[in-house]
Order: structure tokens, then sequence, then C-alpha cells
């Protein structure tokens, strides 16, 4: 059965931002202590609302964790958009940003998204599709700047920008998983700087991408 919510869309823009509160919250408990640990008790704490607040925009604790899961995915996406990944200065500029902000909470939580695809994948499938569905959007915003760079000739001859987008998430993920348990993100720098070496990225004088 597909649950269902007040979307952010069906709200006044009073609505909204208590909503938007809620969520916040949420996420950033879920991220300190995980999905089990985090209660509704917690969260109304935290985002200093009300039991019928609450309730109003969330049924139970499985309508709020899926509207996490979008937020999580959200903020990636839209982070990894912003950044304009079509050339080799603003590709090498996100990738020293993802490893600056692992480093900076040394490597606690993961991926935020990934974080809440290993905690529900399997035991709840409604969750566990729009985990899946966050990293399809991901993919495609990294897919645009790689496409982008193979259009110009920046990418090695051979590279398929779209394999070579998934095989930038799956590395990341790996990265910020081994950033996690280390505490220490130099595996992350690693396979970031190596795979984007083995593509062959060059900037728009036709050096290396460093």
């Amino acid at each position: 059965m597909t649950r269902t919510t007040n979307g952010p869309g069906r709200l006044t823009p009073k609505g909204q931002r208590t909503r938007a509160r809620i969520v916040d919250a949420a996420a950033r408990l879920i991220w300190e202590r995980g999905i089990t640990a985090t209660t509704l008790d917690d969260v109304k704490l935290a985002a200093e609302v009300s039991s019928s607040q609450l309730y109003h925009y969330f049924a139970d604790k499985e309508q709020l964790i899926n509207a996490v899961v979008e937020h999580q995915a959200d903020k990636l996406v839209n982070n990894t958009a912003n950044a304009n990944l079509g050339t080799a200065e603003s590709l090498a500029a996100w990738r020293d940003l993802v490893v600056a902000h692992a480093d900076a909470i040394h490597g606690q939580g993961g991926c935020p998204l990934g974080a809440l695809g290993s905690q529900l994948a399997e035991y709840d499938p409604e969750a566990r599709a729009l985990v899946a569905a966050g990293f399809g959007r991901w993919a495609n915003a990294i897919q645009e700047g790689l496409r982008s760079l193979n259009d110009q000739g920046r990418l090695a001859a051979g590279v398929d920008p779209d394999d070579l987008a998934v095989t930038m998430l799956a590395a990341l993920q790996g990265g910020l998983l081994l950033a996690q348990v280390h505490r220490d993100v130099r595996p992350l720098r690693t396979t970031l700087h190596t795979i984007l070496t083995m593509a062959g990225v060059t900037d728009s004088d036709g050096e290396p991408m460093h």
C-alpha cells in the first residue's frame, strides 16, 4: 500500500515552513542516531512542534522517513547540479568539496542517502525505491556534466560518460563508507582522484585534471 502525506505542494506557506522544520529535524537526528534510535517524540522536541502538528503532516514514522529520504536526495542532487560539472575545473572543485566536507566531520555519518539506503533496503520496499530513485537522479546530475566534458573532447577516447557517472557514484559511496569507518578521508580522496585520472579528464588547455 502506498503511504500518503501532506506534501509541501498542498500546504500554505506557513504549513510548508512547519513541515520543512519537522523534516529537517528528523533528518538531523537520523543522521546522528540512525532510524531505529530516532523516535517521533525526539523529532517533536527537536522541531518544537506539538503532536497534532506532527501528525497533521505525517501519519506515522514511515511517512516521515520517506520525506527525509526525498529531502536528502534533493540536497545532494541540487548541490551536484549547481556545481556545473561541465568543466574539469568545476569537476575538480566538486570533488575537493566532497572530500573537504567529509574531512571536516571526520567521515562521520557516511553518505546521507547511502546511510538511509543501508538501513531501509531490506525491510521497507517503498523507502528503498525512494532511495534508488534518489540515486538515479543524482547519477543523472553527474552525467550531465560528464556528457558536456565528453562533447568537448575532455574525456579519454572510449570513455562512456554515463558509465563513468555510475562508476563515480559507486566509488563515492564506497569512499564515504571507508572514510566513516576509518575516520580518514584518504580512501575517498584517492578513489575519486584515481577514477578521474583513469578517465583522462583534461582542462581547457588539454592538461590532465589535478
